[in-house]
């Protein structure tokens, strides 16, 4: 699995075109798709991107609750929502209208890495998230216990 980390603010063009950033691009490399998979956050007006595999698990995570339920409905809105973005030869995507509409993308993106996968934002709306989150973060104490490598939690 690729990891995801930083932050990089790059120009949209009037085509909807962005490069992505080359450590985020080369995480895709050896993928069956030349490109990248996106789809809407719940929470905020901006998009989650993720690889094949990701992809691959997310849907298999949705076959996993009852079929009909109506977790497994809500949910899947992810998938009808996702958009294949198919990298052209500059290493640029497409962004789709709607999605530029939705998270008020003009001139700029913002990628920010979040380890399996990566959000796209305008830049001042996530800047206005990101203090929020921080304060957040800070008035619970949050605190985070790491896994040890074998996959059991370090205290």
């Amino acid at each position: 699995m690729p990891l995801f980390v930083g932050r990089y603010v790059n120009r949209i063009d009037k085509k909807g075109r962005v490069s992505v950033p080359k450590p985020f691009r080369d995480a895709f490399e050896g993928q069956s798709f030349n490109g990248l998979y996106v789809y809407p956050l719940f929470k905020f007006n901006a998009f989650e991107a993720c690889g094949e595999e990701f992809m691959n698990r997310l849907s298999d995570s949705l076959d996993d609750l009852p079929m009909f339920s109506d977790e497994q409905d809500d949910l899947s809105v992810i998938l009808e929502s996702a958009h294949r973005l198919p990298f052209d030869p500059e290493g640029r995507v497409v962004l789709p209208a709607e999605m530029l509409k939705t998270a008020a993308i003009t001139s700029q993106v913002l990628f920010v890495g979040r380890g399996q996968r990566f959000q796209i934002w305008e830049p001042k709306t996530y800047d206005a998230n990101r203090g929020r989150a921080v304060e957040r973060a800070r008035a619970r104490g949050a605190t985070l216990r790491l896994r040890k490598s074998n996959g059991h939690e370090d205290s």
